[in-house]
């Protein structure tokens, strides 16, 4: 390796990264197959990949192209140098709205050529659910279909042309009808075509979507000989992609969405042929499973209603009128032979349909039983015609094998989407799950289907070839193979002489960790290892959510850093675990590089697929890293905050005054651990329990009033007691009687996320024997901190392993009777008309934590009840909690809040902002000198 390193130096390669920290980070995709490269290459321009392409033949080492990394059969891992062409190469080149054209470099997010593309009215035609992250020279890599390829057909079917660096350094522009002569390359591939030219019209191009291995009946004559189609789908296998262009389409000026129910999904699928010819754009099967998943973990409330049945097609009919399309999905569904049916119209509408869809990719990655379920057979593809009887045998299959599944996918293709619960964890799992694919793979061929049908071969599928081809065509695999890359440099072990399937297996690698964890990890059978193995890698952390609402992942869109994504922070801990390349276990520097920028937002903890939940790791690590060590100065300065305000607010003037004074506030943040740039926030001369005492104490008991119990969290007590003072009053203008605990109830907060768990149980278990009693008595918990809450729901019953005292069941109850103020009035004062906010503009920020654990669904009918223009920003304001006080994170912390929150208030100009959150809150008022308000505030803000 020491070798490799000077050799890219003295070619001139300035950003290379041999580090075990981005070996780690690139050691996975999204597949099933762990590999650490040697090198993470992130060239800058042409010269610099020819000059890696120089060094790998010199090196003998082998070069793996890599965009987002989301492809889930093993296909972007390799050994040797990964070639990341996210950062440099990530330009649309031009767009030629005459001739239909896109330009692009291969690292370009396939959204962003739709953004380039929709002001000419133009799109590319196949969308991947991974359209938000996934790269164009991934697509050209695995030839990427997605849910509209049956109107648009496969990325092979919209390439014009590619610039391709072969493996032996030269480099090709591969289109239509290129002539032989004159280069070598070539002429041996024209040669080889019209020695094969039987075996080619006989074994290739069977069925559109026929993707295993090369698709080279493109290179026949009657095809045109055309190069550009033949390369794509070889997995880098044959050279690297520097360039494309590609056709684009018109983008249809309406769309009908109908749905059809029938008893099962092979019912559903035996309708797929007849419904055809009505030339659907898109027509997806999805299981009654995936859709009880999807209700189970996203909410039932969350999720559209669909007809009556337990297989259903989605069936997307495109044009420019819509009176047609109406009539021509009315005629459909007379036609379709189903259960039951609706007819969507309204855009909005349908993209909640077709969330169902994208949700459930993403969460079939867990059993029904909550077990791991993998990719390794995920897209098996067979004609159309075929599709029901497979999906039949398919199932059997699965029962053979005392395996689940949850199978979705593109129908209208005769593709099957489904992740399995194989047993890799277990002695053996490996073996039977090697068994298993050859005998899907036996089944695929009775039907004349592909291995794969748009995800590629890879690691996952390239052993399994011969099961569907003979062994002239497997010859011929290799033959090509010979000519591009005679020195097997190019992604080596992938469709030509690959691995064997259950070779370099992540899961398997796998040790458990489940002792003395400071957190239960319920949902992950108390082992941390399975826990962060939930990141299988689609890379949805990768992608801007924040125009829909999303979080995940605030510190990645800051830096573009793969170490700053949920899935790069998931990868670090994975190889912490396995032990190979991050040493040092929980103390080690990779682990707490990666964990650095992690703001402890909890959006992945909703918003990844897979259930990640970075912040409850980020505790973990810290609290073992640290444990009977002295920790950073943060820890103590932050982490005992709760502390340090009940020190202050008895003598909040002397308090306020040091902090106030310049040199002594230096000297408290140099200490502290604190950026100077930050603003501390003052305290306030009267809490808010000392203004209850003297004002209150008695006269909330009323008989008839409902009881409530409003928990005054540490940040509103000790900084903004104004917000407890106004919610009182006005829960009881509505006829509740108040009670505060006699006790300061904390939820330790401060103490999760700086990782003292410890501290934080004691902190807890005090708070809950505080509030049963209450609980016992039926009466609800109102909470004003939305982070706060969210510790009560969701990591209190993490924190506390249960006692005679304090039985789990207790804590359950407990957070099941802990409310937001909205969700309070939803429940327990229905009838109630909030006050008349018409023509109010509201910009609102959903706390983090509140988004990823608690819902804002009750706060916007809130607001939609109250007449007021919302508009709700998504993304974390930067602060969250500690974070963007810390010293080193200051600058993170402003660019995170200039992703959504600060442009949107900005934006809204006298507009009211609205945020419950303190820190939010903090960050508005520092970062763009604006007054934000709680939702107590706004729907009392008329009436004073």
């Amino acid at each position: 390796m020491e070798d490799l390193g000077w050799a890219l130096r003295d070619a001139g390669i300035e950003e290379f990264d041999m580090s075990s920290l981005a070996r780690a980070e690139y050691s996975a995709d999204a597949s099933l197959y762990r590999v650490p490269p040697a090198a993470i290459v992130r060239p800058r321009d042409l010269d610099e990949v020819a000059a890696v392409v120089k060094v790998a033949e010199e090196t003998k080492t082998p070069i793996t192209p890599r965009g987002a990394g989301t492809s889930i059969a093993g296909n972007a891992v390799g050994k040797g140098i990964i070639l990341d062409f996210t950062k440099h190469f990530a330009r649309v080149l031009d767009i030629d709205p005459r001739a239909g054209t896109a330009t692009v470099q291969p690292g370009v997010v396939l959204d962003s050529l739709q953004a380039a593309a929709a002001p000419h009215g133009l799109r590319f035609g196949p969308d991947p659910s991974t359209h938000n992250r996934c790269t164009i020279g991934g697509m050209l890599g695995n030839n990427a279909c997605g849910s509209r390829a049956l109107g648009y057909g496969r990325t092979a079917d919209n390439v014009v042309s590619i610039e391709l660096l072969s493996g032996t350094g030269r480099s090709i522009t591969a289109m239509r009808g290129m002539d032989p002569a004159g280069s070598p390359t070539l002429a041996a591939l024209s040669d080889l075509v019209r020695e094969n030219l039987a075996t080619l019209r006989t074994q290739f191009g069977r069925f559109r979507r026929q993707v295993s291995g090369y698709s080279l009946e493109h290179l026949l004559p009657e095809n045109g000989f055309n190069l550009a189609k033949a390369l794509v789908g070889t997995e880098g296998t044959l050279g690297i992609v520097t360039e494309a262009t590609l056709n684009l389409v018109e983008r249809p000026t309406d769309s009908v969405l109908v749905v059809l129910g029938y008893p099962d999904m092979p019912a559903a699928a035996d309708a797929v042929p007849a419904l055809l010819p009505h030339n659907p754009v898109a027509m997806e099967g999805l299981d009654a499973r995936i859709v009880d998943v999807v209700q189970e973990r996203k909410g039932a409330g969350r999720v559209p209603k669909l007809p009556k049945g337990k297989g259903w097609l989605m069936v997307e009919l495109a044009g420019r009128r819509m009176e047609e399309l109406s009539a021509l999905a009315a005629r459909m569904v007379r036609e379709a032979g189903a259960l039951d049916s609706m007819i969507v119209t309204d855009p909005r509408e349908a993209a909640a349909l077709w969330r169902i869809r994208e949700d459930g990719s993403g969460l079939s990655a867990r059993s029904m039983e909550n077990r791991p379920a993998h990719a390794g057979w995920e897209d098996s593809a067979v004609p159309p015609e075929q599709l029901g009887d497979y999906l039949r045998e398919f199932e059997e299959l699965l029962k053979e094998f005392d395996l689940t599944s949850m199978p979705y996918g593109h129908f209208g293709d005769g593709c099957v989407h489904a992740r399995i619960d194989f047993p890799l964890d277990r002695t053996g799992g490996p073996a039977r799950f090697r068994e298993y694919l050859f005998e899907a793979a036996k089944l695929v061929a009775r039907h004349g289907g592909s291995m794969s049908g748009e995800h590629g071969d890879g690691r996952a599928r390239g052993e399994l070839l011969p099961m569907m081809y003979s062994p002239d065509v497997i010859g011929l695999f290799g033959a090509v193979k010979g000519i591009f890359d005679p020195l097997d440099l190019m992604n080596p072990g992938v469709i030509v002489r690959p691995r064997p399937v259950h070779a370099d297996i992540r899961v398997a690698e796998a040790k458990p960790v489940t002792r003395k964890l400071g957190l239960r990890f319920a949902h992950d059978h108390g082992d941390f290892s399975e826990a962060v193995h939930r990141c299988t890698g689609v890379g949805k952390c990768r992608a801007d959510t924040t125009a829909s609402g999303g979080v995940m992942c605030p510190s990645y869109l800051a830096t573009g850093e793969e170490k700053d994504s949920t899935r790069g922070r998931a990868r670090i801990l994975q190889e912490m675990v396995n032990g190979s390349i991050v040493g040092n276990g929980w103390r080690s520097p990779e682990v707490r590089d990666a964990l650095d920028l992690c703001l402890s937002c909890k959006g992945c903890a909703s918003d990844c697929p897979t259930g990640v939940d970075m912040a409850a790791y980020k505790a973990e690590a810290l609290h073992q890293a640290y444990r009977h060590r002295p920790r950073p100065a943060t820890h103590y300065s932050l982490g005992w905050l709760p502390r340090w305000a009940r020190l202050a607010s008895k003598t909040p003037k002397l308090a306020n005054g040091a902090l106030g004074n310049r040199g002594l506030a230096a000297i408290a943040k140099f200490f502290g651990g604190i950026d100077k740039r930050r603003d501390l926030p003052q305290f306030t001369e009267q809490t808010f329990r000392a203004w209850y005492a003297e004002n209150r104490t008695g006269n909330s008991r009323v008989d008839g009033q409902s009881p409530v119990l409003l928990w005054v969290d540490t940040f509103t007590n000790y900084f903004q007691p104004e917000v407890a003072v106004t919610a009182l009053r006005f829960l009881e203008s509505l006829g509740f009687a108040v009670h505060i605990p006699e006790k300061p109830v904390c939820c330790g907060l401060t103490w999760i996320s700086t990782g003292q768990l410890s501290t934080a149980r004691r902190m807890i278990r005090r708070s809950m024997r505080e509030l049963d009693p209450f609980v016992r008595l039926g009466v609800p918990i109102v909470g004003l901190e939305p982070s706060c809450t969210a510790v009560f729901r969701s990591d209190a019953a993490e924190l506390l392993r249960g006692t005679k005292k304090m039985p789990l069941e207790r804590v359950e109850e407990i957070a099941g009777s802990t409310y937001t103020l909205a969700e309070l009035l939803r429940k327990f004062r229905p009838q109630w008309t909030p006050p008349d906010l018409s023509g109010t503009e509201v910009v609102a920020q959903p706390h983090c934590h509140q988004h990823a654990v608690l819902g804002w669904q009750a706060d916007e009918e809130l607001l939609k009840r109250s007449g007021a223009q919302v508009r709700s920003v998504g993304g974390c304001c930067g602060l969250a909690g500690n974070f963007g006080v810390e010293r080193g994170h200051y600058d993170v912390s402003v660019k995170v809040a200039e992703n959504a929150l600060l442009p949107a208030v900005r934006e809204a100009g006298e507009a009211v902002v609205l945020a419950d959150g303190f820190s939010c809150r903090t960050q508005l008022d520092q970062l763009a000198d604006r007054r934000a308000l709680h939702m107590v505030e706004l729907l009392t803000r008329e009436a004073d």
